[in-house]
């Protein structure tokens, strides 16, 4: 029977252990094998960590309290001594020992099996990625935690004190990832050093390929994907795919998809510290860079805006006899200026080179004209909203730069199609249109999404969102802002989740919004759904407002 009780104690030991790994794993992928970001978001959800945990922890206090016996010796014999008889312990056991029994097995086995029921998952928006590098923390996650077993087996078994210690470890899943990330840093350091070398190798033997950086808190996808149409009107164009703004997301575009036919390469720029534009400038050496926005955006790793402001110029920084093409509608980045040559857009009332004016928008798309060096240059395209004609003019601006004459550019703009998930516009048919600008949310772009919806007329205007995130100290005050913005865009609002609810909804009732418009959900889908219900039989707009990933 003992044998049959250790048996179904490890496997659940070992199921339980695993399932809370890949789910921490999950997280730490998500917060971009980050130990500060993991350290983070379990400051944000001790409470469901602690759900899954404690059974486990009371497995092993259970153990304690009911196995420990006091009885030094088992085994007696009874012999003479000098006539006298006396009676001699043979069989010594551990005092500070347990008496492990069968019913103490199933006790721990079942404990543990109750903390699993904690451990089930919504499905998940964005699925861990058994990429190479998770891949080599799982086979040192194996090495680790079968070390941890065995040595608890061979030093504790004789005392019972391994099955205390191996129901504690199950709780120590929690720290796996980042250990298993540690012990692997130089390995890893080693193989990514490996990449990034190559790719600056095959950058220095394609010289007549042109580099052009961009980078900016927000509008820097977007402005990738229609820079990317308008060039290709000319040249032979390649881009980081999707959202690969990282060091090793642009060190696998080179490594994989750059070649000598390409004549430009658009190389995206993202960071959330310090130092990280200049990392990839480094590896690509842009001739021409681009910045399209400096915002309150990753204030949570940044810390401040200075910090934001100083990484982003890195890439005006790194230009040596090249041009920056900067968005002076953005106070941040007309105030910091720079030495170098630059070329200015906007839709404002400044003197730039490249302005955007007599902006139109009705539910067929949005009509402009560039003004530049005194000629006027009329412009339409399917996309709606000034801040997609500011991103425009700024495409506009570097093509032509670039060699596209602004007559040529006209055609391609009217071809511009919504990049995914920002500010996409969807006929979800039964009258109701579905503005989706889920991808992310920053303070200005929030402000911009929900100035589009403002101008939808004669239709109910519908807005679900979950917030902003990463804002660090400031994120209540910017959602509460966020609120105040809405409450004269929005007939309805939907807020999802508990964390950002709040300061939204707080925002909304300052403003004079009527509580019984507002609609706080656990889901977005649930959103959704409330979205859809709301007065049908009448036209509907709704704004997707940002979708947290699983990590919020």
């Amino acid at each position: 029977m003992e044998i049959l009780g250790h048996v179904i104690f490890f496997i659940v030991l070992f199921v339980s252990f695993t399932v809370n790994f890949v789910h921490y794993m999950h997280m730490f992928q998500l917060n971009s094998y980050s130990a500060w970001e993991q350290g983070q978001w379990m400051k944000k959800n001790y409470g469901s960590i602690f759900l899954r945990h404690v059974w486990a922890i009371g497995a092993a206090l259970h153990t304690v309290v009911s196995c420990m016996y006091t009885q030094v010796y088992t085994n007696h014999e009874h012999t003479f001594i000098n006539g006298v008889e006396v009676i001699v312990d043979t069989d010594p056991v551990s005092q500070f020992g347990f008496d492990i029994a069968f019913s103490d097995l199933l006790v721990a086995a079942g404990m543990i099996l109750i903390g699993l029921m904690f451990c089930m998952q919504k499905k998940a928006k964005k699925k861990l990625v058994f990429t190479p590098r998770v891949i080599r923390m799982c086979v040192t996650s194996i090495i680790v935690y079968g070390a941890v077993c065995a040595l608890s087996m061979i030093f504790g078994y004789e005392s019972g004190w391994y099955l205390p210690i191996l129901c504690l470890w199950q709780a120590f899943s929690l720290f796996m990832p980042m250990i298993a990330n540690f012990i692997n840093k130089p390995i890893e350091k080693g193989i990514n050093n490996h990449y990034i070398n190559d790719a600056k190798r095959i950058i220095k033997e394609l010289p007549n390929t042109t580099v052009i950086g961009i980078t900016g808190s927000f509008g820097k996808t977007s402005t990738k994907y229609y820079l990317n149409t308008l060039l290709s009107a000319k040249y032979n164009v390649l881009m980081t795919p999707a959202s690969f703004n990282t060091t090793m997301g642009v060190v696998k575009t080179v490594r994989g998809m750059l070649n000598a036919t390409h004549e430009i390469f658009i190389c995206e720029m993202g960071a959330k510290g310090v130092g990280e534009i200049k990392e990839i400038c480094d590896i690509v050496n842009p001739k021409h860079s681009m910045i399209t926005s400096i915002g309150e955006q990753h204030l949570e790793t940044f810390k401040s805006v200075d910090n934001i402001i100083k990484t982003k110029f890195e890439i005006a920084d790194c230009i040596t006899d090249g041009t920056v093409v900067l968005n002076y509608d953005n106070e941040l980045i007309r105030n910091h200026g720079t030495d170098k040559n630059k070329l200015t857009y906007g839709i404002g009332d400044g003197d730039y080179d490249y302005k955007a004016t007599n902006i139109k928008v009705s539910p067929k798309g949005t009509s402009f004209t560039v003004v530049h060096k005194g000629e006027s240059y009329d412009f339409s395209t399917k996309l709606l909203g000034s801040h997609n004609v500011q991103n425009i003019t700024g495409a506009i601006a570097m093509a032509n730069f670039m060699g596209v004459p602004m007559r040529d550019l006209q055609f391609p703009v009217k071809r511009l199609e919504c990049v995914p998930h920002r500010m996409e516009i969807l006929d979800k048919g039964n009258g109701i249109t579905v503005i989706d600008d889920a991808f992310n949310s920053n303070p200005a772009g929030a402000r911009a999404a929900l100035g589009t919806l403002a101008m939808m007329e004669d239709c109910e205007r519908i807005l679900v969102t979950p917030g902003m995130v990463e804002l660090g100290e400031r994120e209540y005050d910017l959602n509460r802002e966020l609120g105040e913005f809405a409450a004269d865009c929005c007939d309805a609002a939907i807020l999802v989740g508990e964390r950002q609810a709040p300061p939204i909804k707080e925002g909304l009732l300052k403003k004079g919004y009527p509580e019984d418009r507002i609609y706080v959900v656990k889901s977005l889908d649930e959103g959704v759904k409330i979205a859809y219900g709301l007065n049908a039989g009448r036209k509907r707009v709704i704004l997707l407002e940002n979708d947290l990933p699983d990590n919020y």
